[in-house]
């Protein structure tokens, strides 16, 4: 797996010879690369988990620019192609329903937060090799976040830590407990002023929630391959 974070809730996901872009939000984002065309690269589909405009971000362009699927909630995707986006490009679907681009079982599971379109929501993506990402989009924590980890082992959550619109990072180690996931990369901090601003806190409370859950320390920009 080759992980790209770009700040924000902005990842690349890249493995088994298919790549995702989830909510990439780059124009605004003061953490995301300038040429994010070039630093981006390839994919074959873009997640939205909301149509906040940090998350949304430019979804639409690299839909249309690389003639890739857009997944997202069924009513945000509508809404999306009553503004522009082709109809074939939009793959509207909802909570609990399983798409598979590029022959990755993308499912869509619920998270709590609002959205101006539909609801909000997370994905679990599984290769064919087994390996399974769990992107939760904004969120607070949640007890059902337990069941995501009782069905299916998560190898790497994405967790939000910044606070004030998603879970602080206390919730969060909490979120890593519940899930029994092996690595965590939280996103969603340093962003803007009113977030959280560095790891510290959430790395002292995963080593008294969630101890044998490995903490990856991403840089803007930079990609680690796990």
């Amino acid at each position: 797996m080759e992980l790209t974070w770009f700040g924000h809730s902005n990842f690349r996901l890249a493995h088994g010879g298919a790549a995702f872009s989830i909510d990439p939000f780059f124009t605004g984002n003061p953490k995301a690369p300038g040429d994010w065309r070039t630093a981006l690269g390839p994919v074959d589909a873009v997640l939205v988990t909301h149509d906040h405009g940090d998350h949304l971000g430019q979804a639409v362009e690299i839909s249309m620019e690389r003639n890739v699927p857009l997944v997202g909630v069924f009513d945000t995707v509508c809404k999306l192609v009553s503004q522009g986006l082709p109809q074939e490009l939009g793959l509207g679907m909802n909570l609990g329903g399983t798409v598979r681009p590029a022959g990755v079982a993308v499912q869509m599971v619920q998270a709590m937060h609002s959205s101006a379109s539909g609801t909000c929501a997370g994905y679990i993506l599984t290769w064919p090799d087994g390996f399974r990402a769990y992107h939760s989009g904004d969120t607070a924590l949640f007890g059902d976040m337990e069941m995501f980890g009782r069905f299916q082992h998560i190898h790497l959550a994405l967790l939000p830590i910044g606070g004030h619109f998603t879970m602080d990072p206390e919730a969060a180690a909490q979120a890593c407990k519940l899930l029994g996931c092996d690595m965590v990369a939280p996103m969603h901090w340093g962003t803007f002023p009113i977030l959280e601003q560095d790891t510290g806190g959430f790395r002292r409370h995963l080593a008294e929630a969630a101890p044998g859950v490995k903490l990856l320390d991403l840089e803007p920009g930079g990609t680690l391959t796990i």
